[in-house]
């Protein structure tokens, strides 16, 4: 083989494997992976992304589609293999393994004051490692409750506001009254459960990770942390209130038994609202209520969509300046309603177009002030510990196969063995 053309496969291959660089007629080149994926949502960066390249020509920013299902491994394995994209769509609790093993550029000294104070200290805390900030925090959602209006009416149960929620206790009793012949008063879709369990349990004083003067985080499940797992058991195995069979299930699972009139309500994320709207059938009445408050009220916790830049990007100050033109007020307010969740921003928040009472928009922006930082955050090792300690343990407290006690040991004592290997 001549030796000119193997040069020039060489050349290929390594180009190939840049995360972004300056093309031959010195234009920068940025790649950035999106994980949006509903048609709204993906319609709305694209525009962005084209926006941003007609105002700024000598920087070019490449699309490039990503996926929730496989981004934690496939980033691991892009930042190993030195191909990294340069702005990097995932979710906050996923971002403390990859700052810690210095894949993510911290941002401090890269952010602008104006988005710096535009987004609140509370979001912030969601990607703050020890003293860098490793992502920027730009969509968030709380858990409400999705309710047939139809059959609450019929059941003549008060019906909550955000001023006056449930209590886990009253939520309880409801779903007890909403239950019948054929239905039941809620579908717990559960197939994660483990982000659902942590993050009501702020409302109830759980905390579940504690982090020591040391700095070590150990799981301790207490009195807080048992609320919420308990409420969600005892619908399913003593109240028969629950479906025992969405356990096991997605959100979008429960939707056809939602709109049949099996489940009464469902818990679901803030955004689930645009598949209910193109889904129900026509004069299907629903309604979004807020989740039910504990002693410390309507608090949850939330893993906020984030923004970061790889460490080893070499235009990371270009790359930065792409994410700030994304999350300008106006432009946050177009992805928040692409993807029905709700911008970080105050400014954005703000907007008339997020606090109408259609489609329960304006129940969303009141909970935002009570989103706080999810538990795992900053843990290290959470994605493991999740996978191969807690989702099991959960699963099986929730169908009656182990009790409290067993599922309280498995969290404190298997959990700590495996968040003990990235703490040393």
């Amino acid at each position: 083989m001549p030796v000119i053309p193997v040069i020039a496969v060489l050349l290929l291959l390594l180009a190939g494997c840049s995360g972004g660089g300056a093309a031959d007629d010195g234009r920068i080149t940025l790649r950035f992976q999106s994980l949006a994926w509903q048609e709204e949502s993906v319609a709305v960066s694209k525009e962005l992304v084209a926006e941003w390249n007609t105002a700024h020509p000598d920087i070019r920013v490449e699309y490039v589609q990503g996926s929730w299902d496989s981004v934690h491994d496939q980033l691991l394995t892009s930042f190993e293999g030195g191909e990294a994209p340069d702005i990097i769509h995932d979710a906050s609790d996923d971002l403390a393994d990859f700052a810690y093993g210095g894949y993510l550029a911290d941002l401090t000294e890269l952010l602008p004051g104006r988005l710096r104070s535009d987004i609140p200290a509370r979001s912030w805390e969601t990607v703050t490692f020890e003293d860098g900030i490793y992502g920027v925090p730009f969509l968030q959602e709380p858990r409400v409750l999705i309710a047939d209006a139809e059959l609450l009416d019929e059941a003549g149960v008060r019906v909550p506001t955000v001023e006056r929620p449930w209590s886990w206790a009253e939520f309880r009793q409801v779903t007890k009254e909403l239950s019948g012949p054929g239905r039941y008063g809620v579908a717990w879709p559960l197939k994660e459960p483990v982000s659902a369990s942590l993050n009501l349990s702020l409302s109830t004083g759980g905390q579940l990770f504690h982090r020591g003067a040391d700095g070590k985080v150990t799981v301790r499940f207490e009195a807080g942390d048992e609320v919420v797992p308990r409420t969600i058991h005892d619908q399913v195995n003593t109240d028969r209130s629950a479906s025992a069979t969405t356990l096991g299930s997605g959100g979008s699972d429960t939707l056809p038994g939602f709109f049949a009139g099996k489940y009464a309500m469902v818990p679901l994320g803030f955004s689930y609202r645009q598949q209910i709207e193109q889904q129900a059938p026509e004069g299907f009445d629903w309604r979004v209520l807020p989740a039910p408050a504990g002693e410390d009220g309507l608090i949850q916790g939330v893993s906020p969509q984030t923004l970061s830049v790889a460490a080893e990007s070499p235009h990371k100050k270009e790359a930065a300046a792409f994410v700030d033109f994304l999350l300008r007020p106006h432009n946050m307010v177009r992805l928040a309603l692409g993807d029905w969740m709700l911008p970080t921003g105050s400014a954005a928040l703000r907007d008339p177009a997020l606090r109408t009472r259609e489609d329960g928009w304006a129940v969303g922006t009141a909970l935002a002030g009570r989103l706080r930082s999810a538990p795992a955050q900053s843990v290290r090792g959470y994605p493991e510990w999740k996978d191969k300690v807690a989702t099991p343990a959960f699963q099986e407290y929730y169908s009656g196969a182990i009790g409290l006690g067993e599922l309280r040991e498995r969290l404190e004592e298997d959990g700590n063995l495996v968040l003990d290997r990235y703490q040393r």
